[in-house]
């Protein structure tokens, strides 16, 4: 290292640090070795003994190796964390910035006892190249990272169809308005609803004989070949009317009589006339008797035909599954089988519309499915249908069996593709005990 005089031409060459350079009686060399020698012990009463951070000691390149083995080999040596890494570089910094305004400035070239020489090899820490220790050890840390940003995206949500495109073009299915229509329907199926313990306050019929007359008006709807519409709303009529109405035995078949004649005013296109109910029930009742009847359902109900009943739901729920017909027949036969049943009353229409379709689709295919279109258009999710769907189960496996089999014998007909022939999801069963 050569400082030069700007007042003298004479180049001073410091010699050897071990002599030193005698200048004003003093060797310079000592002085600066006794200032080193004082740094690290300095830095020994700071750092606990470690080497200060700002100085670096000259070692041979033979003996930096040795160091470099021995912690290499040394098994309770880690890597600096990332945490202690920072801390470390703050104090680093911190200290290097108090010796930058601790240290004297070369203002006058006389004055060589306020200079320092400091060597090439004592830089900061900072601003030499970090460790490959430290490297390894960031990078396996960012690796989990790394693949958990994988993995998520390698997660692929089930998308929501969209069931109505397909008639977009077709202005029966009322597409711009289909959605709010149904919201509409799940608000108005609660006044659609019965209590189910209405058949508390009847004295002369009960739930059995409930069980009798819808059984055997389902046979008469399928004779008279009408409309899913029709059957639905007159049993919807039969319970609403004997919420509110007093009935004896004998009058009941009358009952559900008037209440598919109505039903039949309501949606079909051509209506059975009252002579062929008559003869229907054997002549128990007359013309005279039918019409009053009908006059004084209208009136209790209040005129109050337009409800939504399940069959309202089907319909849509079924075409949110995509079934085919197979599907289809089998939804229909399940929730038929849930009219004649008195318990059934206690779920909404829009609950026994998703469970028939969910049953139907497990018993199909074996295995438990509902997909994030049915619920999303059905508004329940699996687990609020397993216990209606369980109900509907056993439903299936006793339809063949006892004295009300007029769902099952309609449907194992060749018009219904022998659905009824099916066997019953015995699985949704065991899942529930």
């Amino acid at each position: 290292m050569v400082i030069s005089d700007e007042n003298n031409s004479n180049l001073i060459k410091p010699a050897n640090f071990e002599g030193g350079i005698e200048m004003d009686n003093r060797k310079f060399g000592l002085e600066i070795g006794h200032n080193r020698r004082a740094l690290g012990a300095i830095n020994q009463n700071l750092v606990e003994g470690r080497p200060y951070p700002c100085v670096v000691h000259k070692r041979g390149l033979s003996e930096k190796h040795e160091i470099y083995e021995k912690k290499q080999a040394d098994p309770g040596h880690r890597p600096i964390t990332r945490r202690f890494a920072a801390q470390i570089a703050g104090l680093q910094q911190s200290q290097a910035e108090e010796i930058k305004k601790s240290k004297p400035s070369i203002s006058n070239s006389n004055d060589f006892g306020e200079c320092i020489f400091i060597d090439d090899e004592h830089k900061l820490l900072a601003d030499q190249p970090v460790p490959m220790s430290l490297e390894k050890s960031e990078a396996v840390n960012s690796e989990p990272d790394q693949m958990e940003e994988i993995e998520m995206e390698d997660i692929v949500e089930e998308p929501i169809v969209d069931i109505d495109s397909c008639d977009a073009n077709n202005p029966l299915a009322v597409v711009d308005y289909v959605e709010d229509l149904y919201a509409y329907y799940r608000k108005m199926e609660s006044f659609s609803c019965v209590s189910p313990a209405y058949m508390d306050q009847q004295f002369d019929i009960n739930e059995r004989m409930r069980a009798i007359l819808i059984d055997w008006l389902i046979e008469v709807h399928d004779k008279f070949d009408l409309m899913h519409e029709t059957l639905f709303l007159t049993v919807n009529l039969i319970d609403r009317f004997l919420e509110k109405q007093k009935v004896v035995r004998k009058k009941l078949q009358l009952v559900g009589l008037v209440a598919m004649l109505l039903a039949c005013k309501y949606e079909e296109v051509s209506v059975p006339v009252v002579g062929d109910l008559i003869l229907i029930s054997d002549k128990a009742y007359t013309r005279k008797e039918v019409l009053e009847m009908e006059k004084l359902m209208l009136n209790t109900l209040q005129f109050n035909m337009s409800v939504p009943t399940p069959y309202v739901f089907m319909r849509r729920f079924v075409k949110a599954a995509q079934a085919d017909k197979k599907l289809e027949l089998l939804a229909f036969f399940l929730i038929e089988l849930s009219l004649v049943e008195y318990e059934m009353l206690k779920f909404p229409p829009s609950l026994l519309a998703a469970v028939a379709v969910y049953t139907a689709y497990c018993t199909i295919y074996g295995l438990r499915q509902w997909s994030k279109t049915c619920e999303w258009h059905t508004n329940y999710s699996e687990d609020q249908l397993l216990e209606c769907s369980s109900l509907m189960v056993d439903l299936h496996q006793k339809a063949g069996t006892g004295k009300l089999t007029g769902v099952y014998r309609k449907y194992c007909s060749s018009k219904f593709c022998y659905t009824a022939k099916c066997e019953a999801a015995r699985f949704l069963l065991e899942s529930q005990r």
